[in-house]
């Protein structure tokens, strides 16, 4: 069979049709591939107890963490790649490739050892108290392995996106979702394994999803493949593939450290039930998040291809469209959030004060979701095309600058107000997502001139700050 360059229509197709045949598989893996934590909290809160669903609460900051090293190399090589493809350099494209793997393999096998030899300290840090520990405990020794898997899984799919084949990444990441829901129904309801069983799901399907990615790049027929030149180290690729993968690093770095917090203050004023529920808020507003990144990760093929090859008004147009869409992403959800909380709460427990935790907070936190479709689609959009300070501060802003000092401050002064302090934690969260919001809009009037005419990247200036092309 023949080679083909599937990259030449981002060039050439209309953007509609083009975010589209992107943005859909996007979409679509990015909510299957949530099933991952989501079929854990169902299955475990129907079938083994609260307490569970708030034991692998505490562990989802941690897998977070490694998560974020996964993506400090994913999202950057996938973006850098965009780029050089727009230059219709395919050599560096493969050297992105194998430098991309490199990085994994380090991060991945650092964190994973790290994780074993210091897991309890790691847990209680997290939030985890005496109730909590076993069943957090007893889940990261088995998932950690299918962690590291999940950290080449995603960097890889992001590279095959990136290369043309969106929809060949949406089946990779999907059919890991079908089998992880198969393997927790096996595992968890006909063996009776409890958290064990979620644990040995996710880790199973993720080798299975890792096997595949792998797949792609072995196969004589891929556009970009893994090559000999692609794997010797190159300094100025790790560089360059780093200053974009920091943006998305920082954010989830910074989102794990916040959920500790969170979970600390949770604790403090609601108990572990409090921690519980918000486990469960999380994973709806989860799946909001992963629609805006997943027609994000639509976009930024789009994006980065078109800022390489000079195409501003391209570039301008999918921008746009991109926000319009995530911004009603947000609105749809906090609609569902605020109109029908209890009903939400339900899909994922039947604790009837889990619940009655959980329905002021499902409100506090999505009702300004439209603002945090705005923010998320402002930060990617600017990781794309290679501005990642733009991106990490308006990623960083809300969940840092703006959430950590509230998430102290307004519950005292609800308490103070005659207010229960567990509803100012709640709030500190909608305040957080106004200011976050604002900010990123500042940071947007000071880049508006990449959509002036005439406007010229720095990659088509000759310049040479990303490293040769060889």
């Amino acid at each position: 069979m023949a080679i083909i360059d599937k990259t030449q229509e981002l060039e050439t197709k209309p953007i509609g049709q083009l975010l589209w045949i992107y943005a859909l598989p996007s979409v679509v893996s990015q909510l299957i591939a949530s099933v991952y934590n989501i079929c854990d909290r169902v299955f475990l809160g129907q079938y083994v107890g609260a307490l569970a669903i708030s034991g692998l609460a505490i562990t989802m900051p941690i897998m977070n963490i490694v998560h974020a090293f996964g993506s400090l190399v994913g999202a950057g090589s996938a973006a850098r790649m965009s780029i050089v493809l727009g230059r219709k350099d395919v050599r560096w494209a493969e050297k992105i490739l194998g430098n991309s793997m490199l990085l994994t393999f380090f991060f991945g096998l650092v964190f994973v050892l790290g994780g074993y030899l210091k897991m309890d300290a790691i847990l209680s840090a997290f939030g985890a108290s005496e109730a909590t520990i076993a069943y957090a405990r007893e889940y990261m020794v088995i998932v950690l392995p299918g962690m590291f898997l999940t950290t080449v899984t995603f960097n890889l799919a992001g590279l095959i996106r990136a290369s043309g084949y969106p929809t060949k990444s949406m089946f990779i990441l999907a059919g890991g979702a079908v089998l992880n829901i198969v393997l927790d129904a096996v595992f968890i309801c006909v063996l009776g394994w409890g958290i064990a069983g979620a644990a040995w799901a996710t880790t199973i399907s993720m080798a299975v999803s890792s096997i595949f990615s792998v797949a792609h790049f072995v196969q004589k027929t891929s556009f970009i493949r893994f090559r000999r030149h692609g794997w010797a180290p190159k300094l100025y690729i790790f560089r360059n593939v780093l200053a974009i993968g920091i943006s998305p690093f920082s954010m989830n770095v910074a989102a794990s450290a916040v959920v500790a917090l969170l979970n600390r203050q949770l604790i403090y004023y609601g108990g572990d039930l409090a921690v519980g529920a918000y486990g469960v808020i999380n994973t709806f507003l989860s799946m909001l998040v992963l629609l805006m990144l997943g027609l994000c990760q639509g976009m930024q093929p789009i994006a980065g291809y078109n800022y390489g090859a000079g195409q501003m008004g391209r570039l301008k147009r999918v921008y746009w469209l991109s926000m319009q869409i995530d911004v009603l992403f947000g609105l749809v959800g906090a609609l569902l959030a605020v109109v029908v909380p209890g009903a939400m709460m339900r899909c994922f427990t039947t604790d009837a004060e889990m619940i009655r935790l959980g329905i002021p907070g499902m409100r506090f936190l999505a009702v300004m979701f439209p603002l945090v479709g705005y923010t998320i689609t402002n930060s990617q959009f600017f990781q794309s095309i290679d501005k990642p300070w733009i991106a990490i501060v308006t990623s960083l802003s809300r969940q840092v600058l703006f959430l950590i000092p509230m998430i102290y401050l307004v519950p005292v002064v609800w308490q103070r107000l005659g207010g229960d302090g567990l509803w100012g934690v709640w709030c500190s969260c909608t305040i957080s997502d106004v200011l976050g919001a604002a900010l990123a809009f500042g940071l947007y009037l000071t880049q508006r001139r990449i959509f002036r005419p005439g406007y010229v990247p720095p990659e088509r200036r000759g310049r040479k700050e990303f490293g040769p092309g060889e």
